[in-house]
Formats: structure tokens, sequence, C-alpha cells
């Protein structure tokens, strides 16, 4: 299995790859990024996840350092080296390097880093059976930027460390209010009789692209789609509920904060959009739960 790097357009090994420590992604996570997978070894939807990184630039005040054209022909060239069945590459943009200050130098220039890497999926079990979750109220940097995808993830790391430590499988945020935003690094779709649900993008979430194409599908099928605020309660009351992520797709969770999600096993609705979404991508291979 290989991994590649590209670092500013230029291809190494990841033993090879260095950054500065001056760099204000690793200093302050001032960096947006992109995660994308491929299916038969071609990138599924890279240039929306381009586009949505170019928006997330342009909210945070950053300016890409080239082209998406450029970009977009640097992660093919990075998939292709790796030279996997399947990959994931990560796309970073940092605001640069400079001295050590919350102020960005006017002469930062930006840095762009590609990471490829072996595509991993979770354990068959977590298709077959569902997950568990809890739920945590913490506050995030995206928080800050609106619909922006960050790179400082710490909120999610220590949310998903508190599932850890109670035996579950993922965290769903909570805001101040108690409505649930997402998971750590996924969506979250509620199912609440024949009509399926997800936050709306202005209740601050990160519009998955995952997201966008699993309303697409339910909608086409011809399924009662709403996007508005879910609460806990709501949630726990819900007949099914999901997540979904570019990497893992759709993961039913049939518990969440120790209390059964319907019949504490993954729902026929959950079924029928996760087939539909693999047909719609052209996913190679059988269904994960089979």
């Amino acid at each position: 299995m290989g991994r590649m790097v590209s670092i500013d357009g230029v291809l190494c090994a990841p033993e090879q790859a260095v950054v500065s420590v001056y760099d204000r992604g690793f200093l302050y996570g001032d960096s947006v990024f992109e995660t994308v997978r491929t299916y038969g070894g071609a990138p599924f939807a890279l240039d929306e996840h381009l586009a949505r990184l170019a928006r997330s630039a342009e909210r945070v005040a950053m300016e890409l350092p080239v082209a998406v054209a450029v970009l977009r022909a640097e992660v093919l060239e990075a998939l292709v080296h790796a030279a996997n069945p399947e990959s994931y590459a990560r796309v970073m943009v940092t605001r640069g390097a400079g001295p050590v200050g919350l102020e960005a130098p006017a002469d930062a220039r930006p840095l762009r880093v590609i990471l490829v890497e072996p595509l991993r999926l979770p354990p068959a079990a977590h298709y077959r059976a569902g997950i568990a979750a809890i739920t945590v109220r913490t506050e995030r940097a995206a928080d800050a930027a609106h619909g922006a995808k960050v790179g400082n993830y710490l909120a999610s790391l220590l949310a998903l460390r508190e599932a850890r430590r109670a035996g579950a499988a993922e965290a769903l945020l909570l805001d101040g209010a108690g409505n649930v935003l997402e998971g750590t690094t996924c969506n979250v779709f509620v199912v609440e009789g024949v009509t399926v649900c997800t936050p709306p993008e202005e209740a601050g979430i990160l519009a998955g692209i995952t997201r966008a194409h699993i309303l697409a599908v339910a909608r086409a099928a011809g399924m009662a789609v709403e996007e508005k605020d879910i609460s806990r309660e709501r949630l726990l009351a819900a007949t099914e509920v999901f997540v979904c992520s570019s990497i893992r797709e759709v993961v039913p969770v049939v518990a969440v904060d120790a209390s059964p999600i319907g019949e504490g096993a993954p729902g026929p609705v959950t079924r029928q959009l996760h087939a539909a979404f693999r047909r719609a991508v052209s996913a190679p291979g059988p269904d994960p739960w089979r």
C-alpha cells in the first residue's frame, strides 16, 4: 500500500516530507482542508471538494496559493504515484510560515500539502450491527468561521476521546441550545417515520459533500426530506439515526447515550439510502453490511 505527499506541487515520500515549525497551520491550526476518497481508483466528487476548499479559504480570509485546477492536477498526480487500489487524499492549505504571534505577516505565502493514504474503512461490524454514540455539548473552532472546514479539530478530538471512554464509536456534538449539529467528522441524519431529517446549514454545521448526495438520493427515491433543528430529545425518539462522511459513507447509529434508537438495529431507510448512494457513485464491490 502506497503513501505519497505533495508539498507545493513537489512529490515526496512521507519520510522526506518537511514543513516549517513556524507554519501557522502547525502553530495555530490556521488552515483549511478537504478529504477525498476514491472509487475504483478515481476520486469521488473532487471538484465539489475543491470548490468547498476555496469557499473555506475565502471565509477565513486566506488566498489559495494556486488555481483550483492546479490543485486538482496535483491531487490526481499524487493518487497515481501512490498506486493504491483505493486511496483517500487530504488536501490542506495553510496561511504559511511567519514569526510566532497571532497576527499573520502581510507577506506570508500560503502552503499547500496533499497527503495520500491507502483507504481503510471502518470495521464491517459498524455497518452490519450499527454503532453506539454519545452526545457532547461543546464549542468548535469552526464556529468562528461559519461553514469553513478548518484544521483545528481539538473539540472533535476531545469529544471522540470521551466517546471511547464511554464505550461508544462516535460523539454527536450539541450546540448551546441542545440541538444536534454533527458528529466529530460526519453529518447526522434522523428518520422520523417516513421523513428523513438533518440539521440545516444555518445551524452552523459543515455541509458535507456526502450529506448533499444523501439528500439527493433520498429526494430521488421520493422520500420526505427536511432540514431543520434536531433536539437531543428528537434524536432519542427517532426511529433511525445514521451518520455519513466521505470515507465511511453511511453508518447506522443504534444507540445514543446508552438508549436504543428504534429497534436497536440498523433500519430499512438507512439501508435503502446507503445502497442508493453506492449505486449513485458507482461503488465497486458488495455493500459493506453484506
